[in-house]
């Protein structure tokens, strides 16, 4: 593992971490993208230089030079929405810059953000979604409730122990989840663009830190899209699943961050009406039912005897 990859212990650099995202994204544009002219000399580094990107957001190239090498202090809001303008940011990578540049305080010794809870309410709401397969993601992508379809389609949660519960961890070192998308790398580059994510926002928080740690040491993959420092934001979209009992669906996932918990994120797969994905999806749930009726009803003689 290189000096620049976190340990599974350490928590995240701030400074760091701003340095390298900004690198990153001047690296993607050539001048060519972004109006400036280009004589056909070779380059020493690939993308634009920091004096040409300084001079299209209107700063100095010694300011700018600071800024990337993670000397943000006292940087003002304006000069970040200029210098994301000008690397041509989305909202995701304009949401983590700012986080970078102005992190929270920190609070000397790396302590753990307190667990979360989902609220009764949202746990009886997936309980009530018998059709549809959902779940909830906290912090991290720690896997924190789910209905029992969610189960049945992409794996027992509750069998596993609370240190694997966590989507990005079972993406990258669980075989059957592997085996489970079609687009596995999709899938997979998705869950380190939300742990990047979760790096800006809590880089002291040293549980992100030890996955991080631990995926960067056990998976080649995660190592090198991880240095890609790419973050995005959530939305719809389409996902191919192989299911090891019902075969192949085409299900519409949707994420959806709760407005009363802004830290969990409401993870639906839904299938278009009158489909085959939809009568998978019911043989499914059927299924499901049964399982879990048989173990009431195992229960039930247990307790009379």
């Amino acid at each position: 593992m290189s000096s620049s990859e976190p340990s599974p212990l350490d928590p995240l650099d701030p400074r760091n971490e701003l340095s390298e995202f900004l690198r990153t994204r001047r690296a993607r544009l050539q001048p060519e993208d972004v109006g400036l002219p280009y004589f056909g000399a070779r380059r020493r580094v690939p993308g634009l230089r920091r004096e040409e990107l300084a001079q299209l957001a209107g700063v100095s190239a010694a300011y700018y030079t600071r800024l990337e090498q993670g000397n943000a202090r006292n940087v003002s809001a304006a000069v970040l929405e200029a210098i994301a303008d000008a690397l041509r940011l989305d909202r995701a990578e304009r949401e983590h810059l700012d986080h970078l540049a102005k992190p929270a305080p920190r609070r000397g010794r790396a302590v753990p953000p307190r667990p979360q809870r989902v609220r009764p309410q949202l746990q009886h709401l997936l309980d009530a979604m018998d059709s549809v397969p959902a779940y909830v993601l906290g912090r991290r992508c720690d896997i924190l409730a789910w209905n029992r379809l969610a189960c049945a389609l992409l794996g027992d949660f509750a069998a596993l122990p609370p240190e694997q519960r966590n989507m990005a961890w079972l993406v990258f070192m669980e075989p059957a989840t592997r085996e489970l998308y079609d687009d596995w790398e999709g899938k997979a580059r998705d869950m380190v663009a939300g742990l990047r994510m979760h790096a800006g926002r809590s880089p002291d928080d040293p549980r992100l830190a030890a996955l991080i740690g631990e995926l960067s040491v056990k998976s080649p993959e995660f190592r090198q899209w991880w240095a890609a420092h790419d973050v995005r934001g959530t939305g719809p979209c389409t996902k191919e699943l192989h299911h090891p009992v019902v075969g192949r669906l085409t299900l519409a996932n949707e994420s959806m961050v709760l407005p009363a918990d802004p830290d969990q994120l409401l993870v639906t797969y839904a299938a278009e009406p009158g489909s085959a994905s939809a009568e998978a999806l019911r043989l499914l749930a059927s299924w499901t039912a049964e399982v879990a009726q048989s173990a009431a009803t195992a229960e039930a003689s247990d307790n009379r005897a």
